[in-house]
């Protein structure tokens, strides 16, 4: 009994010296955090009833790098531009989920926020 008491007690501390310190968890970059800063709009255009127009609202304080779009009828687009319109072939509901990647410097961030629509 000793002995593993002894083992787990030696992990714990090589655990702890190896372990990110309070500084380096400061300078990361807090993905979870960013995507409360991340919101999914849809709205239908005007003359087309089977166009959707979307678009993502960013209010974080990092740059926003790029969206893939899969709109959930089979297709996907990769845009940097914040706004993409998408033609539906058929009417129906669709889940559409939007990749959003933010950068910080060098390291870069994902949130992939869903809406479900309906398509007249």
């Amino acid at each position: 009994m000793k002995t593993k008491t002894s083992i787990l007690f030696a992990a714990f501390i090589l655990f702890l010296n190896f372990s990110c310190s309070k500084s380096d968890i400061e300078k990361g970059f807090d993905c979870v955090g960013e995507s409360l800063f991340i919101k999914l709009k849809n709205s239908t255009d005007a003359t087309n009833a089977k166009k959707m127009n979307y678009e993502i609202e960013y209010r974080g304080e990092h740059t926003f790098k790029s969206v893939k779009w899969t709109f959930g009828d089979g297709t996907t687009e990769t845009v940097t531009t914040k706004t993409v319109s998408h033609i539906y072939p058929s009417a129906g509901t669709f889940t559409v989920k939007a990749d959003v990647t933010i950068e910080n410097g060098k390291l870069t961030c994902t949130s992939s926020p869903t809406r479900s629509v309906t398509i007249n």
